[in-house]
């Protein structure tokens, strides 16, 4: 590997041990064995280098959650055996990888004093939608379209609740079970008809 990839290694390592807002750029130095000037050549600012890495480790998670779907679509013909356990390995998935999703909770919170950060995730915010729709319907990948992008949003806004549920109180985060019923009840009320 080279200085750039280098740097991108320590500072993804740093983002999962350190997190987003406690990570110096003497820390992702360090974790890479690469100097304090490297990172503004290769990078333009520790934020900068930051912000991809976190981008870039949530792609990497993304490859851990293709991997729960597709183990899990082969698990049973049954549409809702295969949507509890989804998202039962989805949970699983925060195990290994809490410290991006502390790191990404944390960015979150500095982001209306990052503008930079700000802009990166609005860039991939579509992106992360249309994968998510794409995925979840075990697709290579899906048209632009409003259907796809509603259907990624309500997946993206499952994922995050799931994973804030899990990060503060794992032993009561919601299963797959629990996900269905709530579906059910919540479709239900919602597609009643009016009452004339």
């Amino acid at each position: 590997m080279g200085n750039r990839e280098d740097l991108m290694a320590g500072a993804k390592r740093c983002l999962y041990e350190k997190g987003y807002g406690r990570t110096t750029a003497r820390d992702i130095a360090t974790a890479s064995g690469v100097s304090l000037a490297a990172i503004g050549y290769h990078y333009g600012s520790k934020d900068a280098l930051l912000n991809a890495a976190l981008i870039e480790a949530t792609a990497e998670w993304g490859a851990a959650l293709a991997a729960v779907v597709t183990g899990a679509s082969a698990l049973s013909d049954d549409p809702e055996e295969r949507f509890v356990a989804v998202w039962d390995g989805v949970r699983e998935t925060f195990v290994e990888h809490r410290g991006l999703w502390a790191a990404q909770f944390e960015a979150i919170v500095q982001i209306e004093h990052a503008p930079d950060l700000e802009r990166a995730l609005a860039g991939v915010q579509k992106d992360g939608r249309l994968g998510l729709a794409a995925l979840f319907q075990g697709l290579p990948e899906v048209p632009d379209t409003e259907e796809e992008l509603a259907r990624g949003t309500f997946y993206q806004a499952m994922l995050a609740g799931m994973a804030l549920q899990w990060m503060a109180a794992p032993d009561q985060a919601p299963t797959g079970r629990d996900f269905l019923h709530g579906l059910r009840l919540v479709s239900g009320a919602v597609l009643k008809p009016a009452a004339a």
